[in-house]
C-alpha cells in the first residue's frame, strides 16, 4: 500500500466531487428535460447498457434520442445515492450509484409509468477540456414496478 501525498489526496477528492456533480447534473437534466446540457455530460464514444430499454440504444446519439423521446411528456424524478467512486488514474474513474426513479407517463404515450431502484455502474473519462464525462453507463434494476394508471396523476 502506498501513502498518498496531500497533493494527490486533494486531486483525488476534487475528482470525486467533480464526478458527484456530473451525476447530479445527469439526474437534473433528465427531470427538467435540459437536452443540450444533458448531451454535454457524455463522451462522443459513449456506450450504454440499459437492458430494460425498448429501443436498446448503444451509442451517444441513439441514447440521447431515446431519452428525449421517452421523457418528452409526463413527469420523472431520479435520485442517485451514496456512490462508490474510484479514481483509477488521472483520466479514468469508475463508480457504482444506487438509484431510485419514478416516471409518470401520460396515457397514450406508449410508455409505461413505473418506479424502481437499482444501480448505475459507470466509467468516466477526464476530457481534454479538463471536465469529467460519462463514457460507459449500465443500469441494473433490482426492482421495477408498473404504476397503476390512477396512481400516476398524469393526464394527457
Amino acid at each position: 500500500m502506498t501513502v498518498e501525498s496531500m497533493e494527490q489526496a486533494v486531486r483525488r477528492l476534487v475528482a470525486i466531487e467533480d464526478i458527484r456533480q456530473l451525476k447530479a447534473r445527469y439526474f437534473r437534466c433528465v427531470d427538467f428535460r435540459l437536452w443540450d446540457e444533458f448531451a454535454d455530460l457524455f463522451t462522443d464514444d459513449l456506450i450504454v447498457d440499459f437492458a430494460e430499454s425498448t429501443s436498446s440504444p448503444r451509442g451517444k446519439q441513439e441514447f440521447l434520442a431515446s431519452v428525449a423521446r421517452h421523457f418528452e411528456t409526463g413527469y420523472s424524478v431520479h435520485h442517485g445515492h451514496v456512490p462508490e467512486i474510484d479514481i483509477v488514474d488521472e483520466t479514468t474513474a469508475t463508480a457504482i450509484w444506487p438509484m431510485y426513479d419514478r416516471v409518470e407517463s401520460p396515457a397514450g404515450s406508449g410508455y409505461v409509468s413505473h418506479e424502481g431502484w437499482g444501480h448505475y455502474t459507470e466509467t468516466y473519462r477526464r476530457c481534454d477540456d479538463g471536465r469529467w464525462r460519462i463514457c460507459r453507463s449500465r443500469l441494473s434494476r433490482i426492482e421495477r414496478h408498473e404504476l397503476p394508471k390512477q396512481e400516476t396523476g398524469v393526464t394527457s
